[in-house]
């Protein structure tokens, strides 16, 4: 990646829905540049997908928890995968420290993190989870500048 591709790549984290020919006339670079940098990025997966950024809270996903997983006999990966295939799920990180993963997940009300919870821990190999309620959120952009 070359400051060609950094300058396409920040105009489209800051509005993906921009044209070639906007993207080039903000780079100041020609339209088939783009064209074929954005398509370079794509195939080698540094461009993933494009989406929209979402009001969840305005979408009826009043609570955000991070729940702290530890898995047992090795079966993280597993777990881990598992859990990803949850709907509620946004995020899933394999960390380090005293426990073994990070879960962030959206849900509409109690009712639906009390079955959230309750499937996680009748997982196989969760030996424990430790879940934080989200009171406030200050900052909630995955985007880069």
């Amino acid at each position: 990646m070359d400051e060609t591709d950094v300058k396409i790549l920040k105009a489209l984290t800051v509005d993906a829905r921009l044209s070639s020919r906007q993207i080039a006339r903000q780079c100041d670079i020609s339209i088939g540049t783009v064209l074929s940098r954005i398509r370079k990025m794509e195939n080698e997966g540094i461009i993933k997908a494009y989406s929209a950024l979402l009001d969840h809270e305005k979408l009826g996903y009043e609570l955000t928890v991070v729940s702290e997983i530890t898995v047992s006999k090795g079966r993280l990966l597993e777990m881990e995968s598992e859990i990803a295939r949850f709907p509620n799920v946004c995020s899933v990180y394999d960390v380090t420290g005293e426990l073994d993963a990070i879960i962030v997940a959206k849900f509409r009300n109690r009712e639906e993190l009390s079955k959230f919870t309750k499937r996680l821990l009748a997982l196989p190999y969760v030996e424990r989870t430790n879940t934080h309620v989200v009171l406030t959120t200050i900052k909630e952009d995955f985007r880069i500048a």
